[in-house]
């Protein structure tokens, strides 16, 4: 498995901003057929970071996967290595 074919891009608004701040997540949108389990394990393996849950949701634009991190990893610090802002 690849992880790049996993998860193709980080999805931000405002909402995504504020879910970073209050619950230490970030969302991604995700290849439609990936699994929950997939998609932690690509996220871990592409960012070295240990990933708590994942929520997934399929909308109009694609499938998007709320990721939420452990506490020793800050999704602030991840946002920043992989340019959201």
């Amino acid at each position: 498995m690849d992880p790049y074919n996993v998860v193709l891009h980080p999805f931000v608004t405002e909402k995504t901003m504020n879910q970073m701040e209050q619950n230490n997540a970030l969302e991604f949108i995700v290849h439609r057929t990936s699994t929950k389990n997939q998609i932690k394990q690509a996220v871990e393996q592409m960012f070295d970071v240990k990933v708590k849950k994942v929520n997934t949701k399929i909308m109009k634009n694609g499938k998007h996967a709320i990721v939420v991190f452990m506490p020793d990893f800050k999704a602030e610090d991840l946002g920043m290595r992989i340019g959201v802002f």
